[in-house]
């Protein structure tokens, strides 16, 4: 089930994505933007997703509604449940949230170090727009139309 993330589980989704980002860490040389974002501030914007199964939170995604369409800041699927389509799930349901609030565009960016990310987006029909640098990050920006 995906459900809006409820005040007070700020903590369940800030250690949902350490745990899930945490290996790219010494490949960035320092945290991933979504290892500190503020989750308390998420939750009271709205933005804030959890998936869970049988009552367990296995993933979390970030929507923020933009000029340029529905942004998906950040996605995020607990180590045990990679592999198994809940990540694409979760993709899925961005796109149709997107829908849903009447965007034609969902856009996302990723760092360029995390090739495996531009990889799978691209599979799933992200194409990248450009890349920049932003807040010290190196950012591959990528979109989709919607249909």
């Amino acid at each position: 089930m995906i459900r809006l993330a409820r005040e007070g589980e700020a903590e369940t989704l800030r250690s949902l994505v350490r745990a899930a980002y945490a290996h790219y860490v010494p490949r960035l040389g320092r945290e991933p933007a979504p290892m500190t974002d503020d989750y308390a501030a998420r939750i009271a914007a709205g933005e804030a997703w959890l998936l869970e199964v049988d009552d367990k939170p296995i993933g979390a995604l970030v929507l923020e509604d933009t000029d340029e369409g529905l942004l998906l800041d950040n996605i995020a699927i607990a180590a045990e449940a990679r592999g198994t389509g809940q990540g694409r799930h979760l993709m899925v349901f961005a796109e149709d949230e997107a829908r849903r609030r009447g965007h034609a565009r969902i856009w996302l960016y990723t760092n360029e170090k995390m090739v495996e990310n531009i990889l799978l987006y691209t599979r799933l029909g992200y194409r990248e727009t450009h890349r920049a640098e932003q807040h010290g990050h190196r950012r591959v920006f990528m979109e989709k139309t919607l249909g």
